[in-house]
Parts: structure tokens; sequence; C-alpha cells
């Protein structure tokens, strides 16, 4: 079992920027691929970035590759987010799961989600 729990979001002015955390536990095994997703009210959840642990390879939606960063430590996947803008505003959501999904929706575990709002 492995439990997720994100934290980071908040409200921001255009142009600036966030940095989310995703605080993992349990089985290591379960959680070697690690992605971020968001969805907005009335939209489609999204895959942000991934990265594999194993070798920390990661992996982009590529039209946000350019403003947003995904790394890891230990326990912990980040996403780092700059010069954001107001279509950002979502729910951002950290996915776990033992295979490389990549962004894939398939994950199998995920947190609660931490609010992001743009304006």
């Amino acid at each position: 079992h492995v439990q997720l729990v994100e934290s980071g979001g908040g409200s921001v002015q255009a142009e600036g920027s966030l940095r989310l955390a995703c605080a993992a536990s349990g089985d290591i095994y379960s959680r070697r691929c690690m992605a971020w997703f968001r969805q907005a009210p009335g939209k489609e959840r999204e895959g942000i970035a991934g990265i594999w642990l194993r070798d920390s390879s990661t992996y982009y939606n590529i039209s946000m590759a350019d403003r947003f960063t995904v790394s890891r430590d230990k326990t912990t996947v980040y996403l780092q987010m700059l010069n954001l803008k107001p279509e950002d505003s979502a729910m951002y959501y950290c996915a776990a799961d033992t295979v490389n999904l990549q962004m894939s929706r398939w994950y199998t575990y995920w947190g609660q989600g931490t609010q992001v709002t743009v304006s």
C-alpha cells in the first residue's frame, strides 16, 4: 500500500511560481514510477510530468515542459512550476505505480490533490 500527500498549492498571480511536493510512503516497489497530473473543473485529467525512480528518467507533457520541472529526493517528488498562467489553475494530483506508466492515467495510487489558483 502507498500513501501520497501533496502540498504546496495555493493562490498566485500570473507569471508567479510554485513548488508542489508529493510525500510518498509505503511499499517502495509500488511507487517506482511517480507522476503529476492536473484537472480543472469541467476538463479531463491531464498528465504533466513523470519520473521513473530507478534512474530518475523524466517524462513531460510537451505543452508544459518549458515551464514545469519534476524532480525527486528519497521520499518526495516535486513539481516546480514557473511563469504560471490563469489556465494553469486546477487541482494537482500526484500518482504512483510499480510500472513505468509515464503519463498514462492508469496509475494505481493517487493523492488527494492540492489546489493551484492563478489570477
